[in-house]
């Protein structure tokens, strides 16, 4: 994935979310339908693209430690949350990997009636 376009095009294939720009054009927000809670935050910053994920914080820190264009969540909850730099050195697959990861984080639990 090379631009906000493809970015934005492939975070839409997932079930029920839908597309939001609550600050300006510049960031897009990719959120569950639901409940309303982005997983994906896709925006230019000094001419660069990039991306916020979700991460669960014990895989932050290694993923943190083996990418050098993933850093600390922009604007977001440093522990919780990621910026990767598109174009850098994350590959699609694992950038993929890391969308997935972020929307089963933030997606809509379910609720068992009379449950436990």
């Amino acid at each position: 994935m090379k631009n906000k376009k493809e970015i934005i095009e492939y975070c839409m294939t997932y079930p029920t979310v839908y597309e939001d720009y609550p600050f300006d054009e510049n960031w897009a927000l990719i959120r569950h339908v639901t409940n309303k809670k982005s997983f994906v935050c896709v925006y230019e910053r000094n001419k660069k693209l990039y991306i916020n994920l979700k991460c669960d914080p014990n895989e932050s820190d290694l993923l943190r430690r083996i990418y050098k264009d993933l850093t600390p969540g922009y604007h977001m909850n440093k522990e919780h949350w990621n910026t990767i730099e598109i174009g850098g050195d994350v590959p699609d697959d694992a950038l993929i990997e890391m969308i997935q990861h972020s929307y089963d984080l933030t997606k809509p639990k379910i609720k068992i009636k009379g449950g436990v």
